[in-house]
């Protein structure tokens, strides 16, 4: 009987250790599938915020550096920023247009005044933030001002 007590205790004392080693393995996996999501969350911010920059600083080229047309192209409204006039979008967490109040996004749009000065080359910053302040991406952005006349 008593070699009956100690292989009893043997086997249960190698069950704890099979259910602590997998606890720990568990405990690394969703460690690693925590961070695999998050990297994928900013992966998939990034290339949502290239492309709206890329769709900002090809609406601010097409338009000739207007900002309020600019604006109506990317559905936003244009606006004061820093004595500039900036087009501005938002985009909630799925990156559709919305109103400022439902943002988690910023697409803005800042040029040079097209009526201002003789230079027939105008520049712009199309920038991309989270509402946070922090910036996903920036792009400097050039556009020919065409001559009326």
């Amino acid at each position: 009987m008593v070699n009956r007590r100690s292989r009893s205790a043997l086997f249960l004392m190698e069950q704890l250790i099979v259910v602590a080693i997998f606890a720990v393995c568990a405990a690394a996996c969703v460690k690693i599938l925590t961070e695999s999501f998050l990297i994928a969350q900013d992966t998939r911010d990034l290339s949502n915020a290239i492309h709206a920059a890329e769709s900002g600083a090809e609406s601010y080229k097409a338009v000739s550096g207007d900002i309020g047309k600019a604006a109506e192209i990317l559905g936003g409204s244009s606006d004061a920023v820093d004595g500039a006039t900036a087009a501005i979008v938002y985009y909630d967490g799925d990156w559709l247009v919305c109103g400022e109040e439902d943002a988690a996004y910023i697409l803005r749009v800042v040029g040079d005044d097209p009526n201002a000065g003789q230079r027939s080359l105008l520049t712009g910053e199309v920038s991309v933030e989270k509402t946070t302040g922090e910036t996903i991406y920036a792009i400097t952005v050039a556009a020919r001002k065409v001559s009326e006349g």
